[in-house]
């Protein structure tokens, strides 16, 4: 089955660019399109997507306001909020909101590939850039002083690929182990961090002083 995806984005040329990319996959669909955040929240309750690569800045309803709708829903698709540089609020926001991953918009189309297969199969996957500047909006948050001493050094070496922004398939390659085997190892870093999500997990590495900004 091919993964099923929506494009919300409020510029026609946008949406049809990403289309041509997707759908140049065999294993991709792009079942809908909306112009607007309202659209996407009704084309989410009527196609049922699974991944959806939704733009922040639409009319009637911005795609954080939509991303918010739509992960009430029973069994949501998987949301990709598309951001700018300048957008380093809304990237916080689409965050709260339930986003899973962020994707800037002039990256190059195999990124954009791999931001969807990786969400389809519950994975994250947010540029490191954005990342960086995830980590400077937490600055300010209360961190651990230090990592988990229980944490295995293969958990460390994943956490260091984590903190650049790789997803467990890029994960997996780099390190020669299967996709499966990264997925645990993510799952028991997190659950030794004491953090929900990748992206906390970064943070944490980078303000543990594991990683450190370029």
């Amino acid at each position: 089955m091919p993964i099923r995806v929506l494009v919300a984005d409020d510029q026609t040329l946008v949406r049809t660019g990403f289309r041509v990319i997707l759908e140049a996959e065999g294993d991709i669909e792009v079942v809908a399109e909306a112009d607007t955040g309202t659209a996407a929240v009704r084309q989410a309750r009527l196609v049922r997507p699974d991944v959806i690569l939704m733009d922040i800045r639409m009319p009637e309803m911005d795609g954080l306001s939509a991303t918010e709708e739509i992960r009430r829903y029973p069994d949501p698709p998987t949301i990709i909020v598309l951001t700018t540089f300048d957008q380093n609020e809304y990237v916080y926001r689409a965050l709260r909101a339930g986003a899973a991953g962020f994707l800037l918009k002039d990256s190059p189309s195999t990124r954009l590939i791999a931001a969807v297969r990786a969400a389809a199969t519950g994975d994250s996957l947010i540029e490191p850039a954005i990342t960086r500047r995830l980590v400077e909006r937490f600055a300010d948050a209360p961190q651990p002083k230090g990592l988990p001493a229980e944490l295995t050094d293969r958990e460390r070496e994943v956490l260091r690929l984590v903190a650049r922004g790789l997803s467990n398939a890029e994960i997996a390659a780099e390190l020669t182990v299967a996709e499966t085997t990264v997925k645990t190892h993510v799952a028991r870093l997190l659950t030794k961090l004491g953090v929900r999500d990748r992206v906390q997990a970064v943070v944490v590495a980078y303000e543990t002083g594991f990683v450190h900004r370029r």
